[in-house]
């Protein structure tokens, strides 16, 4: 829990210092690097399209704070790889005979992306780790506390079951990509939380996060272990939830057991209201994303005191040790606190939610602007 203690911690003070002018503000002394002016460039590499946040919150979001951070001087040179780690490869490797100033990095493949990291290194180019610890001499690294997502998402799904719950209840669980850290970090704090209170009946590592993926392996896991018999699913993302709850009803279970999802898309939030999905986890991109652009901001500036404000937590990657890092907190989103999560960040209006075929939904657990 100390993680969250220091999440919050870092949000008041970085509220703190702006308040007092000082995280805008350029240092001297022997505390501050060589400084860059705001004529900069940011490499930003995304890792896929299949999840919508990518695209409608990390980049665009971040593409405006750099904006804003640099009197609207500094730009985002953008790539998304669509999952494919060769790919993406050639689009860092691409920025940096650009010579950007930073590079923002969301690795599809953390282990596989260690050379090209290194490669920015040696030309004097700051890669932060956006989202996913990737492997290599990164200078630092944001992204939301992982094992407390999967403690959340593990202990939602033995709440849903009740004071029923027995040792022999069924669980299947739909992990996500193994070449993703966090899907690795979810799974155990699930784990934390499942272990000796559930039997884990199916456990799968979803490949690239695929929802046709996760709805192949549930279709397995009802063929091996009967659809009546699942008490639960644990799910680490939203697409793959609506994939098991696709799948779930193609085998005809008309009475879903609990689901858990991550990332509140608007899909899976929809799902909640209806009942279809137990809950997501909410996760506020645009807490992330602006930290990270301001983090970049202060690397390549050189203002130290505001870098290291930023980076109070520690982690450890396979190949580098006590790297510099912001983990965020999460909340888990149920049909209890939808209007005091997503739609008061305003990711969502409930007209949004509630549209069409969810409004009757919405009406029975009260849900309305």
């Amino acid at each position: 829990m100390r993680r969250i203690a220091i999440s919050v911690a870092l949000s008041s003070l970085t509220l703190s210092l702006a308040g007092c002018g000082v995280l805008g503000a350029a240092e001297d002394g022997a505390d501050a690097s060589p400084t860059k002016g705001d004529d900069i460039t940011v490499g930003l590499l995304l890792p896929e399209t299949a999840n919508s946040r990518y695209e409608k919150f990390d980049y665009p979001i971040i593409k405006e704070r750099i904006a804003s951070l640099t009197s609207k001087r500094g730009k985002v040179e953008y790539a998304n790889a669509e999952a494919n780690a060769d790919k993406q490869v050639a689009q860092m490797e691409r920025m940096i005979d650009d010579a950007v100033d930073v590079i923002l990095l969301d690795a599809v493949d953390s282990h596989g992306i260690a050379d090209t990291v290194q490669k920015a290194k040696d030309a004097g180019i700051p890669v932060i780790a956006y989202d996913r610890l990737a492997e290599g001499p990164i200078d630092a690294y944001i992204s939301f506390d992982n094992a407390l997502v999967g403690e959340v998402q593990g202990r939602s799904l033995i709440e849903a079951l009740g004071s029923d719950i027995d040792t022999s209840d069924k669980v299947v669980m739909m992990n996500g990509s193994p070449t993703d850290p966090n899907a690795g970090q979810f799974k155990q704090g699930a784990l934390s939380e499942l272990t000796g209170k559930v039997t884990i009946a199916k456990s799968f590592d979803t490949k690239d996060w695929k929802p046709e993926n996760a709805e192949a392996n549930m279709a397995e896991a009802i063929n091996e272990i009967g659809a009546d018999n699942i008490a639960a699913v644990y799910s680490a993302n939203d697409g793959m939830a609506g994939a098991v709850i696709k799948a779930l009803q193609t085998a005809g279970v008309s009475e879903l057991p609990p689901v858990t999802g991550q990332d509140a898309e608007l899909d899976a939030v929809q799902r909640i209201v209806l009942g279809d999905q137990y809950m997501s986890v909410y996760k506020s991109y645009p807490q992330e994303a602006e930290a990270a652009a301001e983090m970049a901001v202060a690397r390549v500036q050189g203002k130290d005191i505001q870098f290291d404000a930023l980076t109070r937590d520690r982690v450890d990657s396979p190949t580098d040790k006590d790297i510099p890092a912001q983990l965020v907190t999460v909340t888990a989103l149920t049909q209890e606190n939808i209007k005091e999560t997503v739609v008061a960040d305003g990711i969502y209006k409930v007209s949004d939610i509630c549209a069409g075929k969810y409004a009757d939904a919405c009406a029975d657990i009260g849900l309305k602007g």
